[in-house]
Order: structure tokens, then sequence, then C-alpha cells
């Protein structure tokens, strides 16, 4: 064999056609023990090193498949290095898991177990929330409806009392407002509020 073609193929990881990129750049693990991280950058770096290790799972499934499938006498050994590669990487696997905390809906796993993409759950959830979101407002709008053409049917038959009303609808209103301005204040003094229309 010649040199060059040996020392190629151990630059890129190894026979069988599958390539390992090589980087220079420092391992997640490095490069956050150099760096002070929030919590939410912590999940998103442990889920990334979960999501490399699947795929360096996969690719060492893909090598053993290769192996395997053009077995003989002679590929024992890397058959054996591959297995033992798979169960050492498997084992990191579930201890990288188990510092992400992930919640998939059961819907997600049946849908994938069914063979169909979980993108559906999610398009279907939010055509849901919409359609759902469309009737709750067309509700509200014909109770603003209502009300309004009330008022203006009981202010012909009624004028004073509507204005009674109205006054008595104002100071409520301002009352209220008030009182959420005192339960609502921020950390830096400034006030929620939430305007009536």
């Amino acid at each position: 064999m010649d040199s060059s073609l040996s020392t190629s193929a151990a630059a890129t990881g190894g026979g069988n056609g599958v390539t390992i990129p090589q980087s220079n750049d420092p391992s997640p693990m490095e490069s956050s023990a150099t760096n002070a991280a929030t919590p939410t950058d912590d999940s998103k770096q442990n889920l990334t090193l979960v999501i490399n290790s699947i795929q360096k799972t996969l690719g060492i499934l893909h090598q053993l498949y290769l192996t395997v499938s053009s077995y003989n006498v002679a590929s024992q050994l890397p058959l054996l290095q591959r297995m033992n590669n798979l169960v050492l990487e498997l084992d990191n696997m579930t201890k990288l898991a188990e510092n992400c905390n992930i919640q998939v809906p059961m819907e997600v796993l049946n849908l994938i177990d069914d063979g169909k993409n979980p993108d559906e759950f999610t398009r279907d959830v939010l055509n849901s929330c919409i359609a759902k979101n469309q009737i709750t407002k067309g509700k509200t709008d014909t109770f603003k409806g209502l009300r309004r053409h009330l008022l203006e049917e009981l202010e012909q038959t009624f004028p004073d009392e509507v204005e009674a009303y109205r006054d008595i609808r104002a100071a409520s209103a301002a009352e209220t407002k008030r009182f959420a301005q005192g339960q609502s204040t921020l950390p830096n003094g400034d006030a929620k509020v939430k305007t009536e229309i």
C-alpha cells in the first residue's frame, strides 16, 4: 500500500470511506472551562454535546455496517474496535444526556414511531391554536358589538341612566388602574400599565 494513502486514511479517521472531520478548535468542554456561562448557555452547550455524541454514534454505526457487510477474517479486529467504540460512545451519550432536561410530548414520539415527521405535530398544534384564537376573537368581537349596540339603544331610551353608568364605569376603571400600578411596580420603579380600550 502507498504510504501517502495510509497517512491520508489515518488523517481522515479511518477506512470504509467514512471521513471524520478534524478541527483545531477547542472542544466544547475546553471552551466552557475558559468562559463564564449563564445557565441557558450551559443547557445549550449540554444539548450541543448530546447532539454531537449522537452524530458520532451514527458515524460509528455506519462504519460498523460497512465492516459487517464486507466481513472477512481479516476485518475481525476492526469490527471489535468499532464495537468497543460504539459501546464507549453510547456510554458517553448516556452520561451527557443526564445533564439535559428535555421534555418531549408523547404525541411526538408516537408520530416518530409511526414513521411521520415530528414537525407535523408542531404544525398541527400551531394550527389548532390559531383556530381557537380566531374563535375566541370572534366571540370577543361579538360581545363588544353587542355591548356597544345595547349602550346605543339604552342611551336613546334612558340617557340619564346611561350617563350615570358611564361615570361609574370611568371611576371604577381609574380605581382599578391605580390599584394595578401599585401592585405591578418593576424593580427599577417603573409601573406596568395596561390601557383599556
